[in-house]
């Protein structure tokens, strides 16, 4: 099964998302793909507490910033994987080392679509940040598609699709595993 969260920042998803996984995972590895590049003290605090609440839960973490498909490589397919987050995978491959890179979000969608075909059971989490009418620089209009663009994919390639709002589930496709 494949699902995708999307909501807005604080909502409850990756508690719904760690919840969908485990039921997903039964007595099969259980496999946390962290996306997070830390940048700062802020970051640092923010993974440091994700760590935390996952603590004893039984994850193994891939930490895959970039490149997400090649986690695939120390993971048995088989597994129950929760990918969180799109949001965060899709800035470090837009905003790397190298530089700006305006096609990433292509490219993360196709690595997105490929590791939802190949993982057996797969979450994923993402940030519901391109449907306000604001006016925003090049930079940020150009992740906002592109961010849309990985999750009208990821909604395509998902069994269940679910808005999470104020910690509620909005079921637009499928259903839950609980």
């Amino acid at each position: 099964m494949k699902i995708l969260f999307s909501g807005g920042c604080k909502n409850g998803k990756s508690t719904l998302a760690e919840r969908s996984v485990k039921a997903l995972a039964g007595d099969g590895p259980l496999y946390y793909i962290a996306t997070m590049i830390p940048h700062d003290d802020e970051d640092r605090a923010r993974i440091r507490r994700h760590v935390e609440s996952r603590a004893g839960m039984g994850f193994i973490t891939l930490e895959q910033g970039t490149n997400v498909t090649r986690c695939l490589d120390r993971a048995d397919e088989n597994g129950a994987f929760l990918l969180d987050s799109v949001t965060a995978l899709l800035s470090n491959e837009m905003w790397s080392e190298n530089g700006y890179d305006p096609d990433a979000g292509e490219r993360a969608a196709a690595e997105l679509t490929e590791l939802a075909r190949r993982a057996r059971h797969i979450v994923f989490v993402s940030d519901f940040i391109y449907s306000d009418a604001g006016h925003y620089d090049e930079f940020t209009e150009t992740y906002r598609r592109a961010l849309a663009l990985c999750d009208r994919v990821l909604a395509r390639e998902c069994d269940t699709v679910v808005e999470v709002v104020s910690s509620n589930p909005v079921i637009y496709k499928g259903g839950l595993p609980f």
